[in-house]
């Protein structure tokens, strides 16, 4: 799938995500880093509805989607499996599941957002129209208004992961982010194909972002990228 011989320690999965915090725990246990999650998505779902998901806690509801009995999901919003959504996540008026999507505990899908084949751990507000495609976004990540994923170069050419000077191959043409936990994206930003952003960082509105942004750092893009760490503040 990747480049084995490299490593690059930030972006490992322990590094970014807390898998107490995930349904899908499991999918993630033997993945070096976040994203070699993405092409198995729909099978472990599959496994997950039909075999190890308890019917006191969840019904299935049509083809191949499973829904928390307490989970709150609008009429007007659209599921499409393979899907689950987990206890007490509210699904708002007019999203849109496309499929192959796991939403976390107390995770908010809101108004026109879109999702994709993609992970939204427990406690992830994707509130306001937000698109999110082949991502993963860690324990009460948020994405404001507008924001989105970008999950295919223009020239359709495989995606890399540029960390400084470093670019770890992915082989994947479509992967859009990952979010660590506590991640916050400021409205209106972009993360394009391949963007990673650190634990518990910030990126401000409009940004435009690619490659690695460091756990606990803020970033500015305003016709030139700043990224400063929090404690510096």
């Amino acid at each position: 799938m990747m480049d084995k011989k490299m490593r690059i320690r930030a972006l490992e999965t322990t590094h970014l995500l807390d898998l107490r915090h995930t349904i899908a725990s499991n999918l993630f246990a033997d993945k070096r880093y976040p994203f070699e999650v993405l092409p198995e998505i729909h099978d472990f779902i599959l496994d997950m509805g039909n075999n190890h998901l308890p019917p006191s806690r969840f019904e299935k509801r049509g083809k191949d989607i499973w829904v928390a009995k307490n989970a709150k999901v609008a009429d007007t919003a659209e599921l499409n499996g393979p899907l689950i959504i987990d206890e007490e996540a509210e699904i708002r008026h007019c999203a849109y599941i496309r499929g192959n999507v796991i939403v976390g505990k107390r995770a908010v899908v809101g108004n026109s957002t879109e999702l994709k084949n993609s992970v939204l751990f427990d406690g992830v507000q994707v509130p306001h129209y937000n698109y999110v495609g082949d991502s993963v976004l860690g324990f009460m990540s948020h994405m404001g208004a507008g924001s989105i994923t970008s999950n295919v170069k223009s020239d359709r050419s495989l995606i890399e992961v540029h960390y400084g000077k470093q670019k770890l191959r992915t082989e994947m043409h479509k992967f859009g982010a990952v979010l660590g936990d506590y991640a916050e994206i400021g409205c209106g930003a972009v993360l394009n194909p391949g963007s990673m952003i650190g634990r518990d960082s910030m990126i401000y509105p409009l940004s435009n972002v690619r490659g690695y942004v460091p756990n606990q750092s803020i970033m500015k893009s305003h016709g030139k990228e700043t990224v400063i760490s929090k404690q510096t503040r």
